[in-house]
């Protein structure tokens, strides 16, 4: 965590940093907008499914909830199944499970069925595609990895804008059935962006190298020992408690202006202006974290964002009127994009491309059990004080802690350590170097003729011209 990690990749190819990466970014942005956005999208069509199934609202919230659940929770399967058959077929078999959800669901006949059909199903089937298309960036992208993990980060805010006034003309034009059934067969848009997942070839090599090398791949199917690194450890626990607060306030804050006896579209725009903000900081913040200073940082960037969030909460709980929610949702845009933006590449950079498969598998699920109680234990809160400020102010606090265990855990505790050599093979390396240094001019002198009479010596060879790639300039 102290350093970025060397990403070669799996297969020892180094990542291209363009090329083909491009249309593995493009599908990974439509990826993460369906992924982050669809449940919230879905919301659209719940009064509808109230007035359907004679429920109440808490009813069809469970169905965003669910979605959210296995998307998190589903972390550790997702992994051992692209380590056990590759990122592009498990993509195409989620975008068929993301789709058919859907379909199903639009003739469901109780929201029993709803929950397994549009919940459980589709939820596994946006899992599936959302956590291989962020593996298969990671190794397409090394230098511009930040700035690609911007950009494809960018498709949560702007999906959003897009998905739920879609849901709405969708609802006004062919009621909640026709809505689902439509959007399962958007939903398949998820297997063209996994047949974009094109596997990186490896170099040629001999047959007797290549047996031992396909051993290897296939050893573990779920990689435990990313809980040796400190780094992991210190990340994990303050994702976790990170995710207990930072969804909260975009939750809660069209109530909040709602109470302050605000409009309901003008409570809804909020939102908007929060999603539009999002949008550019996602990118723009990802361009930052890719500058040769600021990169080899970029944990302490990330515990920055997180202190930006939790402190725009406490100001956010201050607000008196619909101006001060206005200017809470700016700046909350602004943290929230630098968030998203930074949490998935600081975690790339601390495990490196061959244990990101199971790193980011075992870290959603810890945060999927943060992000069920998050949400409901603030609404508990909101119930027991009536005041939304209460509900602010904790957000902040747990985001805020967050920060600090990361930062003064990197600081204190994985820092120091990554300056010492590691291995005796680098504190051998160091001794040499040393020992160069430390040459008289008479030894350089002596190399000198020695390169001299090298180059006299070189140049013909049968009578064609040698070019030496050690003594071309």
């Amino acid at each position: 965590m102290g350093a970025v990690v060397a990403d070669d990749g799996p297969s020892g190819v180094k990542a291209p940093d363009g090329g083909w990466g491009w249309a593995v970014l493009f599908g990974c942005f439509i990826i993460t907008g369906f992924s982050y956005a669809f449940p919230k999208a879905v919301s659209v069509f719940f009064k509808e499914l109230i007035r359907e199934f004679g429920i109440g609202y808490s009813d069809t919230a469970w169905i965003s909830s669910i979605l959210l659940a296995m998307l998190y929770g589903t972390g550790p399967l997702c992994s051992v199944c692209v380590n056990r058959f590759g990122c592009r077929p498990v993509m195409l078999v989620g975008g068929l499970f993301a789709s058919m959800g859907m379909v199903i669901a639009s003739f469901c006949t109780s929201i029993i069925q709803v929950y397994l059909t549009a919940g459980v199903i589709t939820g596994l089937g946006l899992a599936l595609n959302f956590q291989p298309s962020l593996i298969m960036l990671n190794r397409y992208f090394d230098k511009r990895r930040p700035l690609a993990n911007g950009l494809s980060a960018a498709g949560s805010p702007v999906f959003l804008c897009a998905l739920s006034p879609l849901g709405q003309i969708l609802q006004h034009e062919y009621g909640w059935r026709g809505g689902f059934l439509i959007l399962g067969g958007m939903l398949l848009n998820c297997c063209v962006c996994g047949a974009l997942m094109r596997p990186l070839e490896p170099p040629k090599k001999s047959e007797a190298t290549k047996e031992p090398a396909e051993k290897k791949v296939k050893k573990k199917l779920l990689d435990f020992s990313v809980f040796k690194d400190g780094g992991f450890v210190i990340y994990t626990l303050a994702a976790s408690i990170m995710v207990l607060g930072l969804f909260v306030p975009p939750v809660f804050v069209v109530s909040y202006a709602k109470d302050l006896q605000n409009q309901d579209t003008k409570a809804a725009f909020l939102l908007t202006i929060l999603g539009f903000i999002d949008i550019f900081a996602r990118p723009i913040c990802g361009m930052v974290a890719g500058l040769k200073w600021v990169r080899p940082r970029c944990v302490y960037l990330f515990s920055f964002a997180m202190i930006f969030n939790g402190f725009t909460d406490l100001m956010g709980s201050m607000s008196v009127d619909y101006g001060g929610l206005v200017v809470f949702c700016i700046f909350f845009g602004i943290s929230y994009g630098m968030v998203g933006a930074l949490q998935f590449e600081v975690l790339m950079a601390i495990v490196g491309t061959q244990k990101f498969s199971s790193a980011i598998g075992l870290v959603l699920l810890a945060e999927a059990m943060a992000v069920l109680i998050g949400p409901p234990s603030a609404g508990k809160l909101l119930d027991a004080t009536g005041s939304y400020m209460f509900v602010f102010i904790t957000a902040g606090v747990e985001v805020t802690t967050s920060a600090l265990v990361l930062a003064l855990g990197n600081f204190f505790c994985i820092k120091k350590k990554s300056e010492e050599p590691h291995t005796k093979e680098e504190a051998a390396e160091r001794e040499e170097l040393n020992k160069s240094e430390d040459k008289t001019p008479e030894d350089a002198k002596v190399d000198s003729i020695e390169v001299e009479q090298f180059l006299k010596d070189e140049p013909e060879k049968n009578g064609e011209v040698v070019t030496n790639p050690e003594t071309c300039v």
